[in-house]
């Protein structure tokens, strides 16, 4: 482990740590990132091996742990390169750690059923797989606007509000989980969201965020396009008056609203999802963003 200054000035303790996996390595590198964020002032500098499937690859990537000691991370289901991998880093005294051994060891205990050895089993060309790949499809399809009335009835869900309110990204993450997403953005003097009051089927939510927040993001993406700044797209009381409007539309049409201004994407669209479930279970839940 080796400690340096992080950005904030403070000593960041950098360490290496070891992906391998047999399948695409998502589910490793999402465990990986989870886990490392919950400790202050820890940086890991990853290295990814995906898709290893024979005793060669396995070879490279003990080659590879040696020049770079660290922690070994595995998600492998083969016997014969868990123990190939359990047995080098043995040899280089190196932890290793089966990521998914504490829950599927407590399933199959409790299930009392065995275990499959399909590699790659969540990846499988399935129902589900192929109503992602739709999902994802329908949001490119009816992203910022795009899409008739008629159309965005087919979605699950339809996001609203104006510009620089993370309504594409989240569209996206909504799409690998499955959900049909939409969104159509508020236009000052244009689309006050009117046409949506006349969908029945969707749940339509309204994004807002603080408008000193919006403006940096407005700011920081015209810089990024090397673009002339409009006057009333970064002007803090034209985008006031912009998020105050947008507000009381959605309270007027009883939309639920979700603040984004301290929300990543992911929490954003995890609000969304109880949103859904709370409509099909029935049940009226507290709308995330606002008081109770």
């Amino acid at each position: 482990m080796t400690p340096m200054r992080s950005g904030s000035g403070r000593l960041a303790t950098y360490f290496h740590v070891h992906l391998v996996s047999d399948s695409t390595g998502e589910t490793l590198n999402a465990m990986a990132k989870a886990v490392t964020a919950r400790f202050d002032g820890v940086i890991p500098i990853e290295h990814i091996y995906a898709l290893v499937r024979s005793p060669k690859q396995m070879e490279r990537v003990l080659e590879e742990v040696a020049a770079a000691p660290g922690v070994v991370l595995h998600t492998l289901v083969d016997k014969g390169l868990r123990l190939q991998l359990e047995d080098g880093c043995r040899a280089l005294d190196m932890p290793q750690i089966g990521a998914l051994d504490p829950l599927v060891g407590a399933l199959s205990h409790y299930l009392g059923a065995a275990l499959s050895t399909r590699v790659g089993a969540q990846h499988a060309l399935d129902t589900d797989y192929f109503n992602r790949i739709g999902a994802l499809d329908f949001a490119m399809a009816h992203d910022d606007g795009q899409g008739t009335t008629e159309q965005l009835e087919a979605a699950d869900v339809v996001l609203c509000g104006v510009s620089r309110t993370s309504k594409t990204p989240t569209c996206i993450y909504l799409a690998h989980r499955g959900i049909r997403a939409a969104n159509v953005p508020l236009v000052p003097g244009q689309e006050d969201g009117e046409r949506l009051t006349q969908l029945k089927g969707p749940l339509i939510v309204g994004l807002t965020v603080s408008p000193d927040r919006l403006v940096q993001i407005r700011r920081n993406r015209l810089d990024g396009l090397n673009a002339g700044r409009s006057s009333s797209y970064i002007d803090h009381d034209a985008v006031r008056d912009e998020t105050i409007k947008a507000r009381r539309a959605f309270e007027r049409r009883g939309w639920p609203v979700i603040d984004v201004t301290r929300r990543s994407v992911e929490e954003t669209a995890a609000a969304i999802v109880n949103l859904l479930s709370e409509r099909r279970s029935g049940k009226a839940g507290l709308t995330p963003g606002m008081p109770s």
